[in-house]
């Protein structure tokens, strides 16, 4: 089926539910702002716990077809998903800027990955594979199935809504199973109606996908609780993610959890490192979308030997930064998405100067603009150093050699993403072995996420895998299955 392309999505605070577009039926009401502007950009009326309830058996009856559908049929809509994208680049670019303050810069990139995630998923449900196995019983044949999980639960974060909404929806739904998603309130239609709009227009049955706006305090534990999804993929905080975890497997009907949690990702460099190279990478890594990423640059953690050099260079290129109207193409640091993530990182920087933290740049935020800031020295049983901060500030911290350096690097609750920078790729890859973490990038930045490399942290920052056959695992199950075609030799 080829798309047909209006001009724009007639965007509605309508919730999206077996294949209807209705208004919510709580009495609460979600206005979604610009956080840049400040200008209300749409009225919603939240979903219900019926509303909730309806999403999720229309997603159960709706399940049982697609489940059924040819593989085939099911790749041709994911390929029509990507034409319906790359069609709307524009559109969806700038949701993401309205509405997440993401810059311009930030919001192609999302954008971009986006796209190649739905064009690696479209490969999915030919690359779903079984097993024989060798019996251990006479005259019998064993198979081993992989079979659509059923309705999968999805709860998606505002930092790069798009991307990590589609990053659960759309493999789940490539590999037969429905879905209803749940966007953070301050991305509502970024990470989840314009998402809807994009199925509804490439084709999907009615009820494959689901989105409900609703508030957490009202639906978010239902939403966990209820007995028809099979597995609930949850990315955000690591506090919510336990509360999560406890939901799905605590109470009366236990489900599959994928959660994509909190990361303090360390970028270190070792003593014989690029220190341009590190310096431009630990700019890029923390910045980008205002620190506000799971895999940002979290801390620096540099040799004593090229601390003074490489501390110079970051702040020379800190304070080049642009920080202002993410609209326009040469922003760098946009506004905060929203006044909780501003208050809690100015209680951070007044703890930071009244510890006595060495501020190497700064400046005063107005609105929710918040100007880079970097501290060099930091202690490693800070804050700066233990939390996640997701914000522009960059803590720098002194490793006196390399087995000091490991330590700081797995000094940390989180396990998520990391890097190192050395000249000598034998040293980096047994550095990199080293620090307990999903993802290590060598002489890179900690952001990273490509649609076939698993995708997922350790310790507190997670469970489960997403991407490639990590992610048909994640989505499918095993069914064992035996023929036998004798006379079994029962013991009475």
């Amino acid at each position: 089926m080829e798309p047909n392309h209006p001009v724009h999505y007639a965007i509605e605070g309508r919730q999206f539910i077996n294949g209807s577009w209705r208004h919510g039926r709580s009495q609460r009401r979600l206005d979604d702002t610009n956080p840049y502007t400040g200008e209300t950009l749409l009225e919603i009326p939240l979903a219900s716990i019926g509303d909730l309830d309806e999403a999720y058996q229309g997603a159960r009856r709706a399940q049982v077809e697609w489940g059924k559908t040819h593989p085939a049929q099911r790749r041709g809509l994911l390929e029509c998903l990507a034409r319906v994208m790359e069609a709307r680049a524009g559109e969806i670019i700038e949701w993401l800027i309205r509405e997440s303050g993401s810059t311009r810069l930030k919001a192609g990139f999302e954008w971009h990955n986006t796209l190649q995630l739905v064009r690696e998923c479209a490969g999915f449900p030919f690359q779903v594979e079984g097993r024989i196995l060798t019996s251990y019983k006479p005259g019998e044949q064993s198979f081993v199935f992989r079979e659509p999980l059923g309705v999968v639960g999805v709860i998606s974060p505002w930092n790069f809504p798009l991307y990590l909404s589609m990053r659960s929806v759309v493999p789940a739904i490539a590999l037969g199973n429905s879905v209803v998603l749940k966007p953070a309130s301050d991305t509502a239609v970024s990470g989840g109606l314009l998402i809807a709009h994009m199925f509804e227009e490439a084709g999907f049955p009615a009820g494959v996908l689901n989105v409900v706006v609703g508030a957490g305090a009202e639906i978010g534990d239902a939403f966990v609780e209820h007995p028809v999804p099979s597995l609930v993929s949850f990315t955000g905080s690591t506090d919510v993610g336990r509360s999560v975890g406890r939901l799905a497997t605590g109470g009366a009907h236990l489900k599959r959890v994928a959660l994509e949690l909190g990361g303090n990702c360390p970028l270190v460099v070792l003593d014989d490192a690029d220190v341009e190279l590190a310096a431009h990478a630990a700019v890029v890594g923390r910045f980008l979308h205002q620190g506000q990423i799971c895999m940002s640059v979290n801390r620096v953690i540099v040799d004593r030997s090229l601390y003074a050099d490489f501390s110079a260079q970051v702040v020379d290129r800190v304070k080049k930064l642009k920080v202002g109207d993410p609209m326009d193409a040469g922003t760098v640091i946009g506004p905060l998405t929203n006044s909780a993530q501003m208050q809690s990182l100015q209680r951070k920087l007044a703890n930071a100067h009244a510890a006595g933290l060495q501020q190497l740049h700064g400046g005063e935020g107005r609105g929710l603009l918040l100007p880079p800031h970097v501290f060099g020295n930091v202690p490693v049983d800070h804050e700066l150093a233990l939390d996640e901060t997701f914000g522009p500030i960059l803590p720098m911290l002194v490793a006196e050699n390399q087995a000091h350096a490991m330590q700081l690097a797995n000094a940390s609750e989180y396990g998520l993403s990391s890097a190192v920078f050395t000249r000598d790729m034998q040293r980096g890859l047994e550095f990199s072995r080293g620090i307990v973490a999903g993802m290590t990038h060598i002489n890179d930045i900690t952001v990273d996420d490509q649609p076939n490399a698993p995708f997922g942290g350790e310790k507190n920052s997670g469970l489960g895998r997403f991407n490639g056959h990590y992610a048909v695992e994640e989505f499918t199950r095993a069914h064992w299955i035996t023929w036998n075609g004798g006379s079994p030799n029962y013991p009475f």
